[in-house]
């Protein structure tokens, strides 16, 4: 058994869900969201290399040599999947390894939001999932996109750096495409994919402007698209959109994002009371009076919007937040410190 293999497995027998390594350390993993060493002697640079290089294939390690980053999955056959990046700090080589769950659970098993299955049978339009690193975006993407697997008959193109869960074909053809392995960047993905005749596209990161800009195309031609970006909040989210663009560029992206946008998603971990850590939401479908904000830079309108609309699967995140205090899923004190508006919780 490679050496990989075997602190993985040590892990996840302890309930971690990220292994972190680095020259200079002991391994590390997080355990319900706190990090915690495991029983090893710091790593040098060279048993480092000698256990990178028993899992990353030549061609990657190549990448990194060049680069100094690489992102890659790793598989343990019948033990799990691993979203893994390498890079470089200060003491020398790092890698960060996260579970992938091998399993693809439902809306329903997953306990989210039931708003999540009328945003999965839209035909068209824009879906953003936001939040922050390790928030489980890829985790309610996949739920998503199986809704849509067990229901309707679509082409589904994803594009992933890496791929993380994988589709079996159910209802849907799914083609998983892994940047820099099957396309140099998420733009030419993207550019390659409109002229595939998909009806979904998942896009596993909304990098840079031009991937965005080709996202927004790809859903004012009749695709339903499926993106991520690392924002909290519905506002706050729309406003990176729009700032991702030259200022000569924002009025028009305003007047396209406000013709695509069907639904914001995001969403953070929570600890839960006891032990293990739950996903609050902030959800926001689309309104009539939604393109009329995002046109004339009314942010502060969205969280009316949310609040006034409840029966249509809409909520904020305090209100989330506030559902699960009250039903004692968190504690004061994790309600408070995930809260946007901290006014409305107890300080503990």
């Amino acid at each position: 058994m490679a050496e990989i293999d075997t602190l993985l497995a040590e892990m996840l027998a302890q309930g971690g869900s990220d292994l972190h390594l680095s020259v200079g350390a002991p391994p590390k993993m997080r355990v319900d969201g706190n990090i915690q060493s495991m029983n090893y002697e710091p790593f040098s640079e060279e048993l480092m290399t000698e256990i990178l290089k028993e899992f990353v294939p030549a061609r990657r390690w190549s990448q990194f040599e060049s680069s100094g980053d690489v992102d890659i999955a790793y598989e343990i056959s019948g033990v799990g999947r691993f979203r893994t990046n390498l890079f470089r700090n200060n003491w020398g080589i790092a890698t960060v390894l996260r579970q992938i769950p091998t399993e693809i659970q439902s809306i329903e098993d997953l306990g989210l939001p039931l708003a999540l299955k009328s945003l999965a049978e839209l035909k068209r339009g824009l879906v953003l999932v936001t939040g922050p690193t390790g928030s489980g975006k890829s985790t309610t993407l996949a739920a998503t996109l199986d809704h849509i697997n067990r229901n309707f008959s679509k082409e589904v193109i994803t594009l992933e750096d890496p791929v993380e869960f994988t589709h079996t074909n159910n209802r849907c053809t799914f083609i998983h495409r892994e940047i820099t392995e099957h396309s140099r960047s998420f733009s030419n993905g993207l550019r390659s994919a409109m002229r595939a005749d998909p009806d979904v596209i998942l896009i596993g990161e909304l990098r840079d402007c031009e991937t965005i800009r080709l996202a927004l195309r790809c859903a004012s031609m009749g695709m339903q698209v499926f993106g991520t970006l690392h924002t909290n909040g519905a506002a706050k989210t729309i406003d990176r959109i729009i700032d991702a663009f030259p200022s000569e560029e924002q009025a028009q992206t305003r007047i396209l994002l406000a013709e695509c946008l069907r639904g914001i998603v995001s969403q953070v971990l929570c600890s839960a009371e006891g032990e293990g850590r739950v996903p609050a939401f902030e959800i926001l479908t689309y309104h009539q009076s939604l393109p009329h904000c995002i046109r004339q830079n009314s942010l502060s309108s969205i969280r009316n919007i949310i609040e006034q609309n409840r029966d249509q699967g809409m909520i904020s995140l305090d209100a989330y937040l506030r559902n699960m205090l009250n039903e004692g899923i968190i504690g004061s004190e994790e309600a408070y410190m995930k809260a946007a508006d901290k006014s409305a919780f107890t300080k503990p």
